[in-house]
């Protein structure tokens, strides 16, 4: 402190001025205020996990809402127990409430994906099997076109030969299409040197009872058969026409 008399600079505590000598009593070292219990010390600033809980809770896809609660409820704790120096209560609440809405939810989406799944495949199975029945014929078309213009060789067993008709696209040509895998086997000719009079078409599904359920051939005789149990033996023996 400063003495009052001469302004000179005096040792805290001491009775006299070491300058003027002036007396100086104790109540003029008055110790200066302290702060009140718990004030806060600057701004108050906003609590990061408030804010992550309230952006986990407008995401709203589990486990997030999960993550939305436990954010929320530990920023709660924190800005109750930093005396003011916290804030962002309100961020932490809209952050639990989404959260919660979105724990609510998932029975409801449980039960609507139940649903929705099955007739999703189901769905998906029947346009495969569509399809596969359509490849069937563009097949047996193209095997007709092709023993046509090479009537010394008869039909073919090579699916790259089966391009005359133009009908073939590149997905059949590789011997896969919308879940259908299909072969051309058994081409046979009825004696030595004759040309090939005999073939069989056979389309099998690639993932059974996801892709498709049927299987489908045919052969030189043109007619389209069907299997149930997905069998390409069973549908060359005893196929029935495609329902």
């Amino acid at each position: 402190m400063n003495c009052p008399r001469c302004g000179a600079t005096v040792v805290d505590n001491s009775q006299f001025c070491s300058n003027c000598g002036n007396v100086i009593s104790p109540a003029q070292f008055t110790p200066p205020p302290l702060s009140a219990p718990g004030a806060p010390i600057g701004p108050a600033k906003t609590s990061g996990m408030a804010i992550a809980s309230l952006v986990c809770g407008i995401v709203n896809v589990f486990p997030v809402s999960i993550i939305a609660i436990v954010l929320g409820h530990i920023s709660l704790s924190q800005i109750r127990k930093s005396a003011g120096q916290l804030k962002g209560q309100g961020l932490a609440i809209a952050g639990l409430v989404l959260g919660y809405l979105g724990i609510v939810a998932i029975p409801f989406i449980l039960i609507v994906a139940a649903i929705a799944i099955p007739n999703l495949l189901r769905a998906r199975i029947a346009a495969n099997e569509s399809s596969a029945v359509g490849s069937i014929r563009v097949l047996l078309t193209e095997e007709i076109v092709y023993s046509t213009k090479h009537q010394n060789e008869g039909f073919t067993c090579n699916l790259a030969d089966l391009r005359s008709a133009g009908l073939i696209d590149s997905s059949l040509l590789s011997g896969q299409k919308n879940g259908y895998a299909f072969t051309l086997q058994n081409c046979t000719a009825d004696a030595a040197g004759k040309p090939v009079s005999k073939f069989q078409v056979i389309a099998v599904p690639l993932s059974p009872n996801t892709s498709g359920r049927k299987a489908f051939c045919t052969d030189e005789t043109g007619v389209i058969r069907s299997d149930s149990s997905g069998s390409a033996q069973d549908c060359l023996d005893h196929g029935l026409p495609p329902s």
